[in-house]
C-alpha cells in the first residue's frame, strides 16, 4: 500500500468535498520578524504594540497578508500541488486580527468545477476559511485554479460554475473590535493623507522598486508551508524555472504601497485579482494603486477604501492592458481590496 501521495488530480474533485488541510501552525514573532525581512513591509499598525494600542486593539497584530499566506499554504497540498495555475480570487474577508501565539488551521470546500475543452485539466472553485484555536474563522476567500487530470479518460463532471460577488459590499467588511481611529498618530504612522484627501479614480505611482531573488521567495514560499512543485523543483516547468509564489508578488506590491498609501493600514476585503503574468528571479517589481471607492464604516474615526493594486516589472506607470483588453505583459497582479484608513 503506497504511503505518499501525489496530491489530488482534476477528477478528484467533487462539488460539496469539504477538505481539512494538515497541518495546524502557531505563529509567532518569528513570522513577524521574517515577514518584515522578506517585504518592506511598514505599516504601524502592524510594527508597534503601543501604535496598535492608541488605535483601540489590544496589541499589534500580524499581518493580514501573512496570515492569508499561512491560511493559503496549507491548502497547496489538497487544491493545487497539480495545479497549473492559480487563476483568481473573489469574496475574500479578514473577520478577526491574528496575533503572536494563536494556531491557524485550514479547511475548504469544492464550489465548482469545470473541464477545460483540452481534456488535459479542469478549473476548481474551493472556498477556504483560516480557524483559530477557538474556531473562530480568522478569514474567507474562494479561489479557482486550474487543475492537471491524472487520467486523461476519466469523464468529464458536470460543470458548474459557482456565482461570486464582484465586489464585497462595504456594510459586509468586518471592522476588528476597539478599533477607533480618532486619535491617530500621523506623524507616527509616516503620512498625513487621510481617508478625506483620496478621490475615486485617482492613480498613485508608489515609485519604488524592489528586485526579487530566488534565495528570498523560496525562504518565504517554505515559511508558509507551500508545497506547490513549481515554486521549488525546477523540472515542474519546462523552462527549468522556479514560479515566484504569487503571494510573494501580493505581499511585495503591499508593502511598496507603502509610499503613498501608508494609512491603508489593515486590509479587510479582497474583492478579486488576477497574477497576470508569471513572476521569475530577478524580476524587479514596481507597484501602483487606484482609488476604486470610498465607504464611512461604523467605526469612529475609521473609512474604507477600495484599491486596485497592480504590480509589473516595467513599462510605464498606469498602463494595464493592450487593445486587445489583454493585460500587457509586463503587468504581474491586478488585485483589488478594502483597507481601512483613518478619515
Amino acid at each position: 500500500m503506497a504511503k505518499t501521495n501525489k496530491g489530488r488530480f482534476f477528477e478528484d474533485y467533487k462539488v460539496g468535498d469539504v477538505i481539512k488541510h494538515a497541518v495546524p501552525r502557531t505563529v509567532s514573532g518569528g513570522e513577524r520578524a521574517l515577514y518584515h525581512a522578506l517585504y518592506p513591509a511598514r505599516h504601524a499598525v502592524y510594527s508597534s504594540d503601543q501604535f496598535a494600542a492608541s488605535v483601540g486593539l489590544p496589541k499589534s497584530p500580524l499581518e493580514d497578508l501573512l496570515a492569508f499566506h499561512v491560511v493559503f499554504g496549507k491548502t497547496v497540498p489538497d487544491v493545487s500541488l497539480n495545479a497549473v495555475a492559480n487563476l483568481g480570487y473573489a469574496e475574500g474577508r479578514w473577520l478577526t486580527p491574528v496575533f503572536e501565539g494563536d494556531t491557524l488551521r485550514s479547511e475548504s470546500e469544492v464550489i465548482g468545477v469545470k473541464q477545460n475543452s483540452n481534456g488535459k485539466s479542469g478549473v476548481v472553485y474551493v472556498r477556504t476559511r483560516g480557524l483559530n484555536q477557538n474556531d473562530e474563522v480568522v478569514m474567507e476567500y474562494v479561489r479557482w485554479v486550474m487543475v492537471r487530470k491524472g487520467n486523461l479518460d476519466a469523464p468529464a463532471p458536470e460543470t458548474q460554475i459557482p456565482d461570486l460577488a464582484k465586489v464585497i459590499d462595504a456594510g459586509d467588511l468586518v471592522i476588528p473590535e476597539g478599533l477607533d481611529f480618532t486619535g491617530y498618530d500621523f506623524d507616527l504612522a509616516g503620512e498625513a493623507h487621510r481617508w478625506g484627501d483620496y478621490e475615486v479614480g485617482e492613480k498613485i505611482d508608489h515609485v519604488d522598486g524592489v528586485t526579487v531573488e530566488e534565495a528570498e521567495h523560496m525562504i518565504a514560499t517554505r515559511l508558509w508551508q507551500n508545497t506547490a512543485k513549481v515554486h521549488f523543483d525546477t523540472t515542474a516547468r519546462p523552462d527549468g524555472s522556479r514560479l515566484i509564489y504569487g503571494g510573494h508578488v501580493i505581499s511585495m506590491a503591499r508593502a511598496l504601497s507603502f509610499n503613498g498609501l501608508a494609512n491603508a493600514q489593515m486590509i479587510v476585503g479582497l474583492n478579486g485579482g488576477a497574477h497576470a503574468n508569471p513572476c521569475l528571479s530577478g524580476t524587479t517589481i514596481r507597484a501602483w494603486s487606484e482609488v476604486l471607492d470610498k465607504a464611512e464604516t461604523s467605526a469612529p474615526g475609521v473609512g474604507a477604501i477600495r484599491l486596485r493594486l497592480v504590480a509589473t516589472s516595467g513599462g510605464a506607470p498606469f498602463d494595464l492592458k493592450g487593445e486587445d483588453g489583454k493585460y500587457k505583459p509586463e503587468v504581474l497582479l491586478d488585485l483589488d481590496y478594502w483597507a481601512l484608513m483613518p478619515v
